[in-house]
């Protein structure tokens, strides 16, 4: 039997097409709100954060130094301070030692270091937040 055919259906169809026209901004609203906010025992979903992570660039202005040649090291940070300390530091024997080469987070989070290298071979090295364990990638340079 289609719905046409039946009078009481008619009138049910009636009622339901205007109930639904009348609450239409209502029922409108509710399901806007209902998809933006979590149901009961609903976990919320995480709005988007700033990650808090720092990190820490590395360049050097040369791949190759004579010995006692200086390279100049320079990049960004993020999520440290300006004027925080840095100090670099060079790998030997498995193990991250500093140098005597520091510098400070400039504004604009920003570093410049310049270093003597004397050891000669290939040094790796890194930028290190003082106090902090936030390192740069390593770089390498062949000291000759």
């Amino acid at each position: 039997m289609h719905l046409t055919q039946h009078p009481m259906s008619r009138a049910l169809a009636a009622g339901a097409l205007a109930v639904s026209l009348v609450a239409g901004g209502t029922a409108g609203a509710f399901a806007a709100d209902a998809a933006s906010s979590p149901g009961v025992g609903a976990k919320p979903t995480p709005s988007p954060s700033k990650s808090t992570a720092a990190s820490i660039t590395i360049k050097a202005n040369t791949t190759s130094v004579n010995a006692g040649g200086s390279v100049t090291f320079t990049g960004r940070t993020s999520g440290l301070k300006v004027g925080w300390p840095l100090v670099l530091q060079h790998q030997k024997a498995g193990k991250w030692i500093p140098l005597k080469a520091t510098s400070k987070i400039k504004n604009g989070s920003s570093y410049s270091l310049t270093a003597k290298l004397n050891t000669v071979g290939t040094e790796h090295l890194r930028i290190s937040a003082v106090g902090k364990k936030v390192y740069s990638p390593a770089v390498t340079v062949k000291v000759s």
